[in-house]
């Protein structure tokens, strides 16, 4: 199962635009990969530990920040890697360039179960939000930064803190959503409430804040945190059902106190089963 780049609704592309243009195809359900075909002379930029495979002739380049500052010397290199600190990432990204002659396809794959999401920012206005593990890999010229929150609020209490990724730009870009992808487009005015680690992204025009729960019996005993985020319209925005850390803390709750041996689950012979399964070493 594939999805193809451009659907036949899928407006055309300005002749003038800055990021390098890509065509792409998305495999899989639920471990996808993105397949990018890069003409000669295109790039792609990709966060560390994505990359899947290549064909032949491409060329990896490793770079100070995101690439869309080359041009504008050494300081303009360190103000965009320095941006990228602040998300918790690497210094580094890395450029993968066609160097041959034809096209060439290279493969970048998601890093748990969930969906891989085109952003085609021409669509919405040239500027998409995401939170700051989302981000995969994007056209060489689109421009990987940081959105400050300018609430209090929202930075003690949002569950990503006072900073989430942007991108800027022109070209196509590609985040990840873990589990089931959820896209909502909200009317002028519309709210839509939502666990704070849910949000995988949404449109720069989407007004988002942090609510709290409220209730004694909800705040205590109701299991789902103490807030939980407001996204009021008009925009667009991408939910997902299984944030990483929610699944790591599910499978960190079910591993073994010891590093030996698994959990019996419902096995009424608790730690005596385990002795008994044949798979121990004494």
């Amino acid at each position: 199962m594939f999805q193809d780049k451009l659907p036949n609704n899928s407006p055309k592309r300005n002749n003038t635009m800055n990021a390098h243009e890509i065509d792409y195809k998305i495999f899989g359900e639920e471990m996808q990969f993105v397949e990018i075909e890069l003409d000669p002379q295109e790039g792609v930029v990709a966060e560390a530990g994505t990359f899947m495979m290549m064909d032949d002739h491409i060329k990896m380049n490793t770079i100070l920040g995101d690439g869309s500052n080359q041009e504008k010397g050494i300081l303009g290199k360190i103000f965009s890697a320095g941006k990228r600190i602040l998300t918790g990432e690497s210094l580094f990204m890395t450029v993968f360039t066609n160097d041959g002659i034809g096209k060439k396809q290279i493969s970048f794959a998601s890093p748990y179960p969930g969906k891989i999401i085109p952003i085609d920012l021409n669509e919405f206005g040239g500027k998409f939000i995401c939170q700051k593990d989302a981000f995969l890999c994007a056209a060489k010229g689109v421009s990987i930064g940081i959105e400050f929150s300018k609430k209090l609020g929202r930075g003690l209490f949002g569950g990503e803190g006072f900073i989430m990724q942007k991108m800027e730009g022109d070209g196509l870009g590609f985040i990840h959503a873990g589990g089931t992808m959820a896209k909502k487009v909200l009317k002028q005015g519309e709210v839509l409430k939502v666990d704070t680690g849910c949000i995988v992204g949404f449109t720069k025009d989407v007004e988002y804040d942090i609510e709290f729960v409220g209730g004694i019996k909800n705040t205590v005993f109701g299991g789902e945190g103490l807030f939980f985020a407001t996204l009021r319209g008009p925009g667009t925005v991408y939910i997902q059902s299984l944030p990483f850390s929610r699944l790591a803390g599910r499978v960190l709750a079910m591993a073994p106190q010891t590093g030996n041996g698994s959990r019996g689950e419902g096995s009424v012979l608790g730690g005596i089963g385990n002795i008994l399964d044949g798979d121990n070493r004494f």
